[in-house]
């Protein structure tokens, strides 16, 4: 039940970083160097807003943005649990992610709509793809075969970081 509470906003959340990451990427894709180099010159770090220590906070690079690991949930082979072992093995995958968000390693993660076969995803801010695995490997769901992780190396606003820090404030029931 608390789950489906939970997917509006984690939906909503997705749908805003991928947008605002997207718009960013193409942002900086479409604009040549020198046209690059004379913004630089035009706008001060003041002007734009640009704030050099959460910059630094967050890992950012020259455009606001890093390296991410995202993993992609997938339905597993081991799907027939009866309710109640399927409802412990959810309420355990759950603190897995919430032992992830506290140690500071998943960014964000969340279900989709739907029961297709492509269930959530988790975005990890790890610098590598066997960083990942290794805490994939740590979710009871993924060990009981219930869920299959594919791991993509992502590149995606720093900010991303800082959703663990504003998540609390949004939400009056805690996950």
């Amino acid at each position: 039940m608390l789950l489906k509470n939970f997917l509006p906003q984690i939906s909503n959340l997705l749908v805003f970083i991928l947008i605002t990451s997207l718009l960013s990427f193409t942002s900086c894709q479409n604009t040549a160097p020198q046209e690059k180099e004379e913004e630089k010159m035009e706008v001060s770090e003041e002007e734009s807003g640009f704030d050099q220590a959460l910059a630094e906070k967050y890992g950012a690079d020259e455009y606001g943005m890093k390296k991410y690991v995202m993993a992609f949930l997938k339905r597993g082979p081991n799907r027939d649990l009866d309710s109640l072992k399927a409802a412990e093995l959810q309420a355990a995958h759950m603190a897995n992610i919430g032992k992830m968000a506290e140690a500071g390693k998943l960014v964000l993660a969340g279900p989709f709509f739907g029961n297709d076969d492509l269930r959530g995803i988790y975005i990890f801010d790890v610098q590598s793809i066997e960083e990942a695995k290794a805490l994939t490997e740590s979710d009871p769901a993924i060990q009981a075969g219930s869920l299959v992780m594919e791991l993509k190396e992502w590149y995606g606003s720093a900010a991303v970081v800082g959703i663990n820090d504003v998540h609390p404030k949004l939400s009056k029931t805690p996950i």
